[in-house]
């Protein structure tokens, strides 16, 4: 596996009766500080219901958070295509890639909350159905093609763009992957990245991880394209680590259940089927059914290995967002995460060792000739002495 990315996949989850402009606020300042701490990526959600995921527009979130950091790649995590026309998806996703000089990622999903598509006239099916005709135009369009095409909700006459994309030749495209074949078969089919969301947040998804790029594979070799590139494979994830197990464990108590909660008795998203009826029963949950880590930096190592072993491979781990634990704590969870898990996943290109790796063997090299080294650096200081207590005799 290549250099590893991570970000974050940020829906966002608040508490529904809180401060939303606090909420809001918090979500940026966690994006600085990713950014300060050398996370790859941030991807934003789009919903418009129940209360929680509260980002109506992960592109107008995606312009201030730009504003705030230097290198963070911003996605929208996803844009739900199929509520909107898809010349303007496209327009405004140029916009971004401008505005931010490369740095914006565009990720497309029928959209996962009925009480969003249900105020526009939209059933589940309805969604699916659009976003695979709307990814069709907007790659057409991002081509720089004219296109005249009648939807079930717009209606395209000579459309085009009139500003190409400030990345060349294309920002990333990818898309979303919950529980059906719909995104593996889009992404294999227009050559973009995968988004697998569902296959990491429960069991049966994570039984089925390597089969969402065998689909990408079949589909893209049935349509011509390239064979696809791994790193263009996301997953999204659930983790939470402190110092201490214990620790981890107190943290998650400020907000878990919450989140859970929203799961069971709210969101109207059974792809999402966790289970739990208090804090304890809901961190096993987590940590034994192998979809996700709440513990120490080693667990969340060994849940990414999990993940690499299981899928063959991929380009980027997403960790959900989640607020389970308050914002210093949040923020702690990440700096682990930088400093303890990262390392173990980058730097194999260069010589076949990890970051992490290289200092060990360096440390280890250092440990097995430290009595020789020393001895050397003892005969050097009583030679330098020697050499100047002559040098005082000889003007004596």
């Amino acid at each position: 596996m290549s250099r590893l990315r991570f970000g974050t996949f940020l829906a966002p989850f608040h508490r529904a009766g809180e401060n939303p402009t606090l909420a809001l606020q918090r979500d940026l300042e966690l994006i600085e500080h990713l950014d300060r701490l050398g996370i790859d990526e941030a991807w934003i959600g789009e919903h418009h219901s129940a209360g929680s995921e509260i980002i109506a527009s992960p592109e107008i979130f995606i312009a201030a958070a730009a504003e705030r950091t230097r290198r963070i790649k911003l996605g929208t995590g996803v844009t739900s295509a199929s509520y909107h026309n898809p010349l303007w998806v496209a327009d405004r996703m140029v916009l971004l890639d401008h505005l931010t000089r490369g740095r914006s990622m565009l990720g497309v999903g029928p959209g996962s909350l009925p009480s969003d598509s249900s105020m526009i006239g939209l059933n589940p099916t309805d969604t699916r159905e659009l976003l695979d005709v709307n990814l069709d135009i907007i790659m057409r369009l991002l081509r720089g093609e004219v296109v005249t095409e009648q939807t079930k909700t717009h209606n395209l006459v000579e459309a085009q763009l009139q500003l190409r994309p400030y990345t060349e030749p294309c920002f990333d495209i990818t898309v979303a992957a919950v529980a059906s074949p719909t995104g593996p078969r889009m992404a294999g089919r227009h050559g973009v990245g995968l988004l697998s969301i569902g296959a990491t947040l429960t069991p049966d998804g994570f039984d089925a991880l390597a089969h969402h790029w065998n689909v990408v594979e079949e589909r893209a070799q049935h349509y011509g394209q390239p064979t696809p590139d791994r790193s263009k494979w996301r997953l999204v994830g659930l983790m939470h680590i402190a110092e201490t197990k214990e620790q981890a464990y107190r943290d998650v108590e400020y907000g878990i259940e919450n989140w859970f909660r929203y799961f069971q008795k709210t969101a109207a998203f059974p792809q999402m089927g966790v289970e739990g009826g208090d804090v304890k029963e809901m961190i096993d949950f987590i940590n034994e059914a192998g979809i996700g880590a709440i513990g120490t930096p080693e667990d969340a190592r060994a849940q990414v290995q999990r993940l690499a072993d299981q899928s063959g491979g991929f380009g980027a781990m997403l960790l959900l967002g989640h607020e389970w634990a308050n914002p210093a704590a949040t923020k702690r969870s990440w700096e682990l995460l930088a400093q303890e898990v990262l390392p173990h996943f980058q730097g194999t290109t260069w010589g076949g060792r990890s970051h992490a790796e290289s200092t060990q063997a360096a440390k280890e090299r250092a440990g097995l000739r430290r009595d020789e080294f020393a001895a050397t650096q003892l005969e050097a200081v009583d030679h330098m002495t020697k050499k100047y207590e002559a040098e005082v005799a000889s003007k004596g």
